[in-house]
Protein backbone atom coordinates (compact mmCIF):
# COMPACT_ATOMS: atom_id res chain seq x y z
CA UNK A 1 0.00 0.00 0.00
CA UNK A 2 1.34 3.45 -0.97
CA UNK A 3 1.96 5.73 1.98
CA UNK A 4 2.97 9.33 2.65
CA UNK A 5 5.53 10.17 5.31
CA UNK A 6 5.04 13.31 7.40
CA UNK A 7 7.61 14.57 9.87
CA UNK A 8 6.21 16.39 12.88
CA UNK A 9 7.46 17.46 16.31
CA UNK A 10 6.59 14.03 17.70
CA UNK A 11 8.53 12.25 14.97
CA UNK A 12 7.48 10.50 11.78
CA UNK A 13 3.80 9.98 10.97
CA UNK A 14 2.88 7.57 8.19
CA UNK A 15 -0.41 8.11 6.37
CA UNK A 16 -1.69 5.79 3.67
CA UNK A 17 -2.46 7.49 0.36
CA UNK A 18 -5.77 5.66 0.25
CA UNK A 19 -6.74 7.34 3.54
CA UNK A 20 -5.96 10.77 2.08
CA UNK A 21 -7.94 9.85 -1.05
CA UNK A 22 -10.90 8.83 1.11
CA UNK A 23 -10.76 12.09 3.10
CA UNK A 24 -10.58 14.21 -0.06
CA UNK A 25 -13.45 12.23 -1.60
CA UNK A 26 -15.62 12.93 1.46
CA UNK A 27 -14.85 16.66 1.35
CA UNK A 28 -15.62 16.63 -2.39
CA UNK A 29 -18.92 14.89 -1.63
CA UNK A 30 -19.78 17.59 0.92
CA UNK A 31 -19.15 20.38 -1.58
CA UNK A 32 -20.95 18.46 -4.32
CA UNK A 33 -24.01 17.94 -2.12
CA UNK A 34 -24.31 21.67 -1.44
CA UNK A 35 -23.74 22.51 -5.11
CA UNK A 36 -26.36 20.00 -6.24
CA UNK A 37 -29.01 21.63 -4.09
CA UNK A 38 -28.19 25.06 -5.50
CA UNK A 39 -28.24 23.85 -9.11
CA UNK A 40 -31.49 21.94 -8.61
CA UNK A 41 -33.26 25.04 -7.32
CA UNK A 42 -31.83 27.06 -10.19
CA UNK A 43 -33.00 24.56 -12.81
CA UNK A 44 -36.51 24.43 -11.37
CA UNK A 45 -36.96 28.20 -11.01
CA UNK A 46 -35.08 29.61 -14.01
CA UNK A 47 -38.16 29.58 -16.29
CA UNK A 48 -41.71 28.27 -16.55
CA UNK A 49 -41.42 27.72 -20.31
CA UNK A 50 -40.47 24.55 -22.16
CA UNK A 51 -36.98 25.11 -23.61
CA UNK A 52 -34.31 22.98 -25.26
CA UNK A 53 -31.14 21.66 -23.60
CA UNK A 54 -28.82 24.33 -25.01
CA UNK A 55 -31.31 27.17 -24.42
CA UNK A 56 -31.77 26.09 -20.81
CA UNK A 57 -28.00 26.19 -20.31
CA UNK A 58 -27.86 29.66 -21.91
CA UNK A 59 -30.56 30.94 -19.57
CA UNK A 60 -28.83 29.35 -16.58
CA UNK A 61 -25.66 31.32 -17.35
CA UNK A 62 -27.51 34.46 -16.25
CA UNK A 63 -28.53 32.96 -12.90
CA UNK A 64 -26.23 33.70 -9.95
CA UNK A 65 -27.30 30.51 -8.20
CA UNK A 66 -26.22 28.45 -11.20
CA UNK A 67 -22.77 30.02 -11.03
CA UNK A 68 -22.53 29.33 -7.29
CA UNK A 69 -23.45 25.72 -7.95
CA UNK A 70 -20.93 25.68 -10.79
CA UNK A 71 -18.13 26.91 -8.52
CA UNK A 72 -19.02 24.18 -6.04
CA UNK A 73 -18.96 21.62 -8.87
CA UNK A 74 -15.51 22.77 -10.00
CA UNK A 75 -14.14 22.68 -6.45
CA UNK A 76 -15.61 19.22 -5.94
CA UNK A 77 -14.19 17.99 -9.26
CA UNK A 78 -10.74 19.34 -8.34
CA UNK A 79 -10.75 17.51 -5.02
CA UNK A 80 -12.01 14.35 -6.73
CA UNK A 81 -9.16 14.63 -9.26
CA UNK A 82 -6.59 14.68 -6.47
CA UNK A 83 -8.37 11.80 -4.73
CA UNK A 84 -8.44 9.80 -7.97
CA UNK A 85 -4.71 10.39 -8.36
CA UNK A 86 -4.16 8.76 -4.96
CA UNK A 87 -6.89 6.10 -4.89
CA UNK A 88 -9.19 4.07 -7.10
CA UNK A 89 -12.29 5.14 -9.02
CA UNK A 90 -14.32 2.57 -7.08
CA UNK A 91 -13.26 4.06 -3.73
CA UNK A 92 -13.86 7.68 -4.71
CA UNK A 93 -17.22 6.95 -6.34
CA UNK A 94 -18.40 4.87 -3.38
CA UNK A 95 -17.73 7.80 -1.07
CA UNK A 96 -19.23 10.26 -3.55
CA UNK A 97 -22.62 8.68 -2.80
CA UNK A 98 -22.45 10.40 0.58
CA UNK A 99 -23.04 13.72 -1.23
CA UNK A 100 -26.72 12.92 -0.80
CA UNK A 101 -26.24 12.72 2.98
CA UNK A 102 -24.85 16.25 2.94
CA UNK A 103 -27.45 17.57 0.50
CA UNK A 104 -30.39 16.46 2.64
CA UNK A 105 -29.69 18.63 5.72
CA UNK A 106 -28.67 21.57 3.50
CA UNK A 107 -31.98 21.46 1.65
CA UNK A 108 -33.87 20.93 4.90
CA UNK A 109 -32.21 24.07 6.27
CA UNK A 110 -32.96 26.08 3.12
CA UNK A 111 -36.63 25.07 3.11
CA UNK A 112 -37.04 25.28 6.92
CA UNK A 113 -38.20 21.65 7.02
CA UNK A 114 -36.72 19.00 9.29
CA UNK A 115 -35.81 15.51 8.16
CA UNK A 116 -38.31 12.74 8.87
CA UNK A 117 -37.49 9.64 10.89
CA UNK A 118 -37.59 7.59 7.70
CA UNK A 119 -35.01 9.87 6.07
CA UNK A 120 -32.76 9.63 9.12
CA UNK A 121 -33.10 5.86 9.05
CA UNK A 122 -32.18 5.58 5.37
CA UNK A 123 -29.31 8.04 5.86
CA UNK A 124 -27.81 6.00 8.71
CA UNK A 125 -28.27 2.79 6.72
CA UNK A 126 -26.55 4.32 3.70
CA UNK A 127 -23.61 5.57 5.76
CA UNK A 128 -23.14 2.15 7.37
CA UNK A 129 -23.39 0.33 4.03
CA UNK A 130 -20.79 2.61 2.41
CA UNK A 131 -18.47 2.12 5.39
CA UNK A 132 -18.82 -1.68 5.09
CA UNK A 133 -18.19 -1.55 1.34
CA UNK A 134 -14.97 0.45 1.74
CA UNK A 135 -13.71 -1.48 4.78
CA UNK A 136 -14.50 -4.98 3.50
CA UNK A 137 -13.88 -4.47 -0.20
CA UNK A 138 -10.69 -2.39 0.18
CA UNK A 139 -10.90 -1.03 -3.39
CA UNK A 140 -7.45 -1.15 -4.98
CA UNK A 141 -6.30 1.10 -7.81
CA UNK A 142 -5.35 -0.34 -11.19
CA UNK A 143 -3.96 1.51 -14.21
CA UNK A 144 -3.95 5.28 -14.48
CA UNK A 145 -4.78 5.14 -18.19
CA UNK A 146 -6.42 2.67 -20.56
CA UNK A 147 -5.40 1.98 -24.16
CA UNK A 148 -7.12 3.69 -27.07
CA UNK A 149 -8.42 0.27 -28.18
CA UNK A 150 -10.13 -0.16 -24.81
CA UNK A 151 -11.70 3.27 -25.03
CA UNK A 152 -12.89 2.48 -28.56
CA UNK A 153 -14.80 -0.51 -27.18
CA UNK A 154 -16.27 1.66 -24.42
CA UNK A 155 -17.36 4.25 -27.01
CA UNK A 156 -19.04 1.58 -29.13
CA UNK A 157 -21.00 0.32 -26.12
CA UNK A 158 -21.86 3.55 -24.28
CA UNK A 159 -22.19 5.94 -27.24
CA UNK A 160 -25.25 4.32 -28.88
CA UNK A 161 -26.86 3.76 -25.48
CA UNK A 162 -26.58 7.47 -24.63
CA UNK A 163 -27.93 8.46 -28.05
CA UNK A 164 -30.89 6.12 -27.57
CA UNK A 165 -31.63 7.77 -24.21
CA UNK A 166 -31.54 11.27 -25.74
CA UNK A 167 -33.81 10.24 -28.61
CA UNK A 168 -36.10 8.43 -26.17
CA UNK A 169 -36.42 11.59 -24.09
CA UNK A 170 -37.72 13.39 -27.19
CA UNK A 171 -40.27 10.66 -27.88
CA UNK A 172 -41.51 10.11 -24.33
CA UNK A 173 -42.22 12.77 -21.73
CA UNK A 174 -42.60 13.06 -17.98
CA UNK A 175 -40.78 10.65 -15.65
CA UNK A 176 -39.52 8.44 -18.50
CA UNK A 177 -37.78 11.38 -20.20
CA UNK A 178 -36.37 12.53 -16.85
CA UNK A 179 -34.89 9.08 -16.17
CA UNK A 180 -33.36 8.84 -19.66
CA UNK A 181 -31.74 12.27 -19.49
CA UNK A 182 -30.52 11.61 -15.94
CA UNK A 183 -28.92 8.36 -17.15
CA UNK A 184 -27.07 10.26 -19.91
CA UNK A 185 -25.82 12.83 -17.40
CA UNK A 186 -24.77 10.14 -14.92
CA UNK A 187 -22.93 8.13 -17.58
CA UNK A 188 -21.16 11.30 -18.71
CA UNK A 189 -19.96 12.11 -15.20
CA UNK A 190 -18.92 8.48 -14.69
CA UNK A 191 -16.74 8.71 -17.80
CA UNK A 192 -15.45 12.05 -16.53
CA UNK A 193 -14.27 10.41 -13.29
CA UNK A 194 -12.43 7.60 -15.09
CA UNK A 195 -10.83 9.96 -17.62
CA UNK A 196 -9.72 12.22 -14.77
CA UNK A 197 -7.16 9.61 -13.71
CA UNK A 198 -5.50 9.90 -17.13
CA UNK A 199 -5.49 13.71 -16.90
CA UNK A 200 -3.86 13.60 -13.47
CA UNK A 201 -1.29 11.09 -14.75
CA UNK A 202 0.06 13.42 -17.46
CA UNK A 203 -0.05 16.71 -15.52
CA UNK A 204 3.58 16.34 -14.44
CA UNK A 205 4.61 16.47 -18.10
CA UNK A 206 3.40 20.03 -18.49
CA UNK A 207 0.87 21.76 -20.72
CA UNK A 208 2.20 20.32 -23.98
CA UNK A 209 1.96 16.76 -22.68
CA UNK A 210 -1.60 17.47 -21.55
CA UNK A 211 -2.61 18.90 -24.93
CA UNK A 212 -1.24 15.79 -26.66
CA UNK A 213 -3.34 13.52 -24.46
CA UNK A 214 -6.42 12.17 -26.33
CA UNK A 215 -8.29 11.69 -23.07
CA UNK A 216 -8.28 15.47 -22.49
CA UNK A 217 -10.73 16.14 -25.31
CA UNK A 218 -13.02 13.28 -24.36
CA UNK A 219 -12.84 14.58 -20.77
CA UNK A 220 -13.98 18.05 -21.83
CA UNK A 221 -16.74 16.60 -24.03
CA UNK A 222 -18.28 14.40 -21.33
CA UNK A 223 -18.08 17.28 -18.82
CA UNK A 224 -20.13 19.45 -21.20
CA UNK A 225 -22.61 16.62 -21.83
CA UNK A 226 -22.94 15.93 -18.11
CA UNK A 227 -23.67 19.59 -17.36
CA UNK A 228 -26.20 20.07 -20.17
CA UNK A 229 -28.17 16.89 -19.55
CA UNK A 230 -28.07 17.23 -15.78
CA UNK A 231 -29.76 20.61 -16.04
CA UNK A 232 -32.25 19.24 -18.57
CA UNK A 233 -33.10 16.21 -16.44
CA UNK A 234 -33.92 18.46 -13.50
CA UNK A 235 -36.34 20.36 -15.74
CA UNK A 236 -38.00 17.32 -17.35
CA UNK A 237 -40.70 15.51 -15.42
CA UNK A 238 -40.49 14.90 -11.70
CA UNK A 239 -37.32 15.13 -9.64
CA UNK A 240 -38.42 11.89 -7.96
CA UNK A 241 -37.47 10.23 -11.25
CA UNK A 242 -34.32 12.11 -12.28
CA UNK A 243 -32.53 12.58 -8.96
CA UNK A 244 -32.51 8.90 -7.83
CA UNK A 245 -31.47 7.78 -11.32
CA UNK A 246 -28.56 10.18 -11.43
CA UNK A 247 -27.44 9.51 -7.87
CA UNK A 248 -27.38 5.72 -8.27
CA UNK A 249 -26.25 5.38 -11.90
CA UNK A 250 -23.10 7.51 -11.76
CA UNK A 251 -21.19 5.54 -9.08
CA UNK A 252 -22.35 2.20 -10.52
CA UNK A 253 -21.20 3.02 -14.06
CA UNK A 254 -17.97 4.63 -12.85
CA UNK A 255 -17.13 1.64 -10.64
CA UNK A 256 -17.87 -0.77 -13.49
CA UNK A 257 -15.58 1.22 -15.77
CA UNK A 258 -12.91 1.35 -13.09
CA UNK A 259 -12.89 -2.46 -12.87
CA UNK A 260 -13.23 -3.26 -16.58
CA UNK A 261 -11.22 -0.40 -18.11
CA UNK A 262 -8.59 0.40 -15.47
CA UNK A 263 -8.25 -3.05 -13.91
CA UNK A 264 -9.24 -2.00 -10.39
CA UNK A 265 -10.15 -4.71 -7.89
CA UNK A 266 -11.92 -5.48 -4.64
CA UNK A 267 -10.20 -7.64 -2.04
CA UNK A 268 -13.12 -9.85 -1.01
CA UNK A 269 -13.97 -13.54 -1.32
CA UNK A 270 -16.13 -16.10 0.49
CA UNK A 271 -18.18 -14.54 3.32
CA UNK A 272 -16.64 -11.14 2.65
CA UNK A 273 -17.95 -11.23 -0.92
CA UNK A 274 -21.47 -11.86 0.41
CA UNK A 275 -21.14 -8.89 2.77
CA UNK A 276 -19.90 -6.80 -0.15
CA UNK A 277 -22.86 -7.72 -2.36
CA UNK A 278 -25.30 -6.97 0.46
CA UNK A 279 -23.59 -3.63 1.11
CA UNK A 280 -23.90 -2.65 -2.56
CA UNK A 281 -27.58 -3.63 -2.61
CA UNK A 282 -28.26 -1.59 0.54
CA UNK A 283 -26.41 1.42 -0.92
CA UNK A 284 -28.54 1.28 -4.08
CA UNK A 285 -31.83 0.91 -2.17
CA UNK A 286 -31.01 3.52 0.50
CA UNK A 287 -29.70 6.00 -2.06
CA UNK A 288 -32.82 5.60 -4.18
CA UNK A 289 -35.10 6.04 -1.18
CA UNK A 290 -33.27 9.14 0.05
CA UNK A 291 -33.12 10.69 -3.42
CA UNK A 292 -36.84 10.10 -3.95
CA UNK A 293 -37.60 11.60 -0.54
CA UNK A 294 -35.48 14.67 -1.24
CA UNK A 295 -37.02 15.12 -4.68
CA UNK A 296 -40.55 14.77 -3.29
CA UNK A 297 -39.81 17.44 -0.69
CA UNK A 298 -38.41 19.73 -3.35
CA UNK A 299 -41.45 19.19 -5.57
CA UNK A 300 -43.81 19.92 -2.66
CA UNK A 301 -41.98 23.16 -1.89
CA UNK A 302 -42.04 24.20 -5.54
CA UNK A 303 -45.79 23.55 -5.75
CA UNK A 304 -46.40 25.44 -2.52
CA UNK A 305 -44.33 28.38 -3.74
CA UNK A 306 -46.13 28.45 -7.10
CA UNK A 307 -49.55 28.21 -5.44
CA UNK A 308 -48.70 30.96 -3.01
CA UNK A 309 -47.44 33.21 -5.79
CA UNK A 310 -50.57 32.64 -7.86
CA UNK A 311 -52.88 33.48 -4.98
CA UNK A 312 -50.83 36.52 -4.01
CA UNK A 313 -51.32 37.92 -7.52
CA UNK A 314 -55.14 37.78 -7.21
CA UNK A 315 -56.73 41.14 -6.30
CA UNK A 316 -58.38 41.39 -2.89
CA UNK A 317 -57.76 37.72 -1.99
CA UNK A 318 -59.19 36.75 1.42
CA UNK A 319 -56.52 35.98 4.08
CA UNK A 320 -57.60 32.33 4.36
CA UNK A 321 -57.27 31.88 0.61
CA UNK A 322 -53.75 33.31 0.61
CA UNK A 323 -52.46 31.10 3.42
CA UNK A 324 -54.01 27.74 2.77
CA UNK A 325 -52.23 26.64 -0.44
CA UNK A 326 -48.80 27.17 1.11
CA UNK A 327 -49.62 25.23 4.22
CA UNK A 328 -51.15 22.41 2.20
CA UNK A 329 -48.10 22.15 -0.05
CA UNK A 330 -45.66 22.03 2.82
CA UNK A 331 -47.47 19.41 4.85
CA UNK A 332 -48.32 17.05 1.98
Amino acid sequence: MLRLLLVGPEGEITIAKVDIAALLALVAALISGVGDVIRQRSAQEITDEEVGHVELLRMSLGDTRWWLGGVAAVASAALQAVALGLGSVVLVQALQVTALLFALPVYAWMTKQGLTRRQWGWAILLAVAVAFFVAVGEPAAGYQRASLQTWAVVAVVIGPAMMFCVLGARIWSGPVAAVLLAAVSAASWALFAVLTKAIVDVLDGGVWALLRTPELYAWLLVAALGTVFQQSSFRTGSLTASLPTMTVTEPLVASLLGVTVLGESLDADGPELVVLVVAVAVVVVATTALARGEAATMAACEEASAAGGEVARRPHAPPSEVGSPVLTGVTS
